[in-house]
């Protein structure tokens, strides 16, 4: 971690995005927009933060409240699942993932994917999925090749107060 926060192509600090629940940290200052958007079959708002550091990878974290607690495992799957459509993955490598304060949910997981981009490119992506109440987050990490290590302290840092 501290050869990750050293490096000079990233800047770490730490955010709670506006309306988010979450507190984590990003390498880079994020850009934020929101619209709305079918998720699960429900008409939510979606809000993005993102940046992009180093080598072109970049850091997002996507927040929604889709209002009803029989959606939220529904909604987790459908960000994973677009998540691994947005690359064409076609595998998914569990990876360890503990969240505090997250809101215990079957669905909740990190995982690695492999994929391309539009271009035909590689690209690599490690995407979490997790909850707190009604509201669900997506925190993703998407390059040509990830630094496991920036990857790592990205999704350690996050935490739902």
């Amino acid at each position: 971690m501290a050869l990750a926060a050293c490096s000079p192509a990233q800047d770490w600090r730490q955010l709670q995005p506006e309306d988010s629940g979450v507190v984590l940290q990003f390498p880079c200052k994020p850009a934020s927009n929101a619209r709305d958007v079918t998720l699960a079959d429900a008409r939510v708002r979606l809000t993005l933060h993102a940046c992009t550091a180093g080598d072109e990878v970049t850091y997002a974290l996507a927040v929604a409240d889709v209002a009803d607690p029989g959606r939220v495992a529904p909604a987790l799957q459908a960000l994973l699942d677009s998540a691994a459509g947005n690359v064409g993955a076609t595998t998914r490598r569990a990876m360890p993932l503990a969240v505090r304060g997250a809101t215990p949910n079957a669905v909740t997981q990190r995982v690695a994917l492999d994929g391309t981009r539009g271009d035909g490119e590689p690209v690599q992506a490690q995407v979490a999925v997790f909850s707190k109440g009604t509201r669900v987050m997506q925190a993703t990490v998407l390059g040509r090749r990830l630094d496991g290590e920036a990857a790592d302290t990205f999704f350690g840092a996050l935490t739902t107060p």
